[in-house]
């Protein structure tokens, strides 16, 4: 069942009050209970993405998953999609990728990223997920207040500056929850976890963080920068692109 203005408002600050004490599946539960296929979980097959993937499995394994191939991702990133994906017998995810006249207008020769980072997220994710978002009421993250930064204050419910609910089944854990659940579901991880990558996006501006390190402090390193756009309120639908990805 989908709610709009005050109705909307409403069942957002109810279920918060509700779930934020609740544990990741009990909100997962209620989120496909209110919302049905009107529903979404975002995923980046990331270094943490296994275990909410999992809950949500267990649940409905046809339930939409959106996966955002930026055409940047790592190679691991994209065999680790396929491989978790039928693992957990998950039957709804959708590839999402940029449209062909974003990148050969704003960036014919892949290299955006060197001189605007927002607006190559904002043509290789932001967009693609606007988009396929259309569908749905609410959508599911994987975010956890333990990143830092925004997420600190996250809450188990919210609702978009573009109306839909947001989910935030994760927010309350912790890495040693995420780590727990891992090892008694015997779930793989992401094949570049070993390697030093403890959060993982694009390859141009994602790099190893030294053991200890902030779990985010390899994501757009040595820049101001810590979320890539989808879950930043916009005061406009996009931000303004400059033509051509060498200037």
């Amino acid at each position: 069942m989908a709610y709009e203005g005050a109705e909307q408002r409403d069942i957002v600050a109810e279920l918060d009050a509700r779930l934020r004490d609740a544990h990741p599946q009990e909100v997962l539960r209620v989120a496909l209970e209110t919302y049905g296929d009107k529903l979404a979980l975002v995923s980046s097959f990331g270094a943490e993405s296994a275990v909410l993937l999992h809950m949500a499995a267990q649940l409905n394994p046809d339930i939409a998953v959106l996966f955002l191939d930026t055409g940047m991702l790592f190679g691991q990133t994209l065999d680790y999609r396929k491989q978790l994906a039928a693992k957990l017998g998950l039957t709804g995810v959708r590839d999402l990728r940029p449209q062909y006249t974003d990148l050969a207008i704003n960036d014919p020769k892949a290299n955006l990223w060197k001189t605007s980072t927002d607006a190559c997220c904002e043509i290789r994710k932001v967009r693609p997920l606007d988009r396929a978002l259309g569908d749905f009421d609410a959508w599911i993250t994987g975010r956890k207040r333990f990143h830092g930064g925004d997420r600190l204050r996250l809450p188990v419910v919210e609702r978009g500056a573009d109306g839909k609910v947001k989910f935030n089944p994760l927010a309350n854990w912790a890495k040693a929850d995420l780590d727990a659940y891992v090892l008694e579901h015997d779930l793989p991880a992401h094949p570049l976890v070993e390697q030093g990558f403890p959060s993982i996006g694009c390859w141009p501006c994602t790099k190893a963080v030294e053991a200890g390190g902030d779990v985010r402090a390899g994501r757009w390193a040595g820049t101001d920068k810590t979320e890539c756009g989808i879950h930043v309120e916009r005061a406009s639908p996009n931000v303004e692109l400059e033509v051509g990805g060498d200037i």
